[in-house]
């Protein structure tokens, strides 16, 4: 391998490291792919010497986890507030026309989604405000979720490339 190629390879692991774990916040960018994929080039920037194929594919499967989080997350946060299913796919309907709209649409998509989703069912202006609340209090449990899963998976990279075992 060039010389220059670590080097190049580093930088790209940096740039994807850094926006990956920024996307965990926004949801406009697949965060913990583009972390993982960072964390994939900083082992590929040492031929795989440290950091190989088993950690690699723990990873991988902390990377798939934050999806599982985040939707576990939004459905438990609707629930524990009193909201329905139509609740829950009104938030997730609000958080996709939502994200266009930058991060106030981010946060009032769902809950906009998850009362107008309460409202269809006739239910009280109350009880769909609750629902609603409960889709913001999930979508800030599931973002702290992901942030610990990125810092996790972040921290483990670190431990396998220079942590002697």
């Amino acid at each position: 391998m060039s010389p220059d190629i670590p080097v190049l390879l580093w930088i790209l692991s940096a740039v994807l490291t850094v926006t990956g774990f920024a996307g965990m916040l926004l949801p406009l960018l697949p965060g913990a792919p583009i972390l993982f994929l960072g964390l994939l080039f900083g082992a590929w920037a040492d031929n795989f010497q440290y950091v190989g194929i088993w950690t690699l594919l723990l990873l991988a499967v902390l990377t798939a986890l934050t999806y599982l989080i985040e939707f576990v997350a939004s459905a438990l946060g609707v629930r524990k507030f009193g909201g329905s299913n139509r609740a829950m796919w009104g938030a997730v309907l609000g958080g996709f026309v939502g994200m266009f709209f930058s991060i106030p649409g981010i946060i009032l998509g769902p809950l906009v989604g998850a009362i107008l989703g309460e409202l269809s069912l006739q239910r009280t202006l109350d009880q769909a405000s609750r629902a609603g609340f409960g889709t913001v209090i999930g979508l800030a449990l599931g973002v702290a979720g992901k942030l610990a899963i990125g810092m996790t998976m972040i921290g483990l990279f670190l431990i396998m490339r220079f942590v002697p075992l």
